[in-house]
């Protein structure tokens, strides 16, 4: 609750002293609901530590979280991003719950159709498939209908897509939506927002060669999750450098 009232109060006063924010006619019943997917990410996070034992249960994953948006408080103004993020980290969620190997293809199913519903604010978000089929691959690869899972929910995902759009005659969304177009680096590569998202890269990945030493070393049954993990993070990181300083 601590963290979560952090969040709003820095949320609000970036809204209102932030560089770059355009105030005036801005939707602020969509900043609501921004703020709002924000905190919920917060305690999806929350779930995915305490159910899944990602890691030992603390504070410290949401702490980071928050941690994070200070470093890069330019990404909370994106409402693309946050709520691309949020199911995203359904999806993970979802994702990681297989390793108790029950119901794991209603699990395949949900975490599937998150990422097509994050894929609807970022295009590129449709790369987290991949990691669909490595968690089906590390935990039951033998059932073939897993394999076969990922396409139903897609094709779900389609036809409701499609029959809302042509009911609204927005046919044309999915066109203009999916392009998968590459972000260009037209300010030049080192620039202040490139240099900090480096350090972060370097800094997560000397972290979890630590951690996958340490469980290693231990014999620890986390070593798939950390696997998992490590997947997500990489297919972020191409996701993020692909759509980076895109105009849409």
């Amino acid at each position: 609750m601590v963290l979560s009232a952090f969040l709003v109060l820095f949320f609000g006063l970036y809204l209102i002293f932030g560089p770059n924010v355009d105030r005036i006619g801005r939707n602020y019943f969509l900043d609501t609901v921004t703020l709002g997917a924000l905190v919920m990410q917060l305690f999806v996070i929350n779930e995915i530590i305490r159910k899944e034992k990602a890691t030992d249960f603390s504070s410290y994953a949401m702490l980071f979280f928050v941690l994070l948006l200070i470093v890069f408080p330019e990404s909370m103004m994106d409402r693309n991003v946050v709520f691309c993020t949020f199911f995203i980290l359904l999806s993970l969620w979802r994702l990681l719950a297989i390793k108790s190997i029950k119901n794991v293809k209603h699990k395949i199913f949900d975490a599937t159709l998150f990422i097509g519903i994050a894929s609807l604010f970022v295009d590129w978000a449709l790369l987290f498939l991949l990691l669909v089929f490595l968690v089906i691959n590390l935990y039951d690869r033998n059932t073939l209908k897993n394999w076969l899972v990922p396409f139903t929910a897609i094709s779900t995902l389609g036809i409701l897509l499609f029959t809302v759009l042509k009911f609204f005659n927005k046919l044309p969304f999915l066109q203009d939506h999916y392009t998968f177009n590459m972000g260009s680096f037209q300010n030049g590569f080192f620039t202040f927002k490139m240099i900090k998202i480096l350090v972060y890269v370097l800094f997560i990945l000397v972290l979890n060669v630590l951690v996958f030493l340490k469980l290693r070393k231990k014999g620890s049954g986390k070593l798939l999750t950390l696997r998992i993990l490590s997947f997500a993070f990489v297919l972020s990181l191409v996701a993020s450098f692909l759509s980076f300083n895109r105009a849409d």
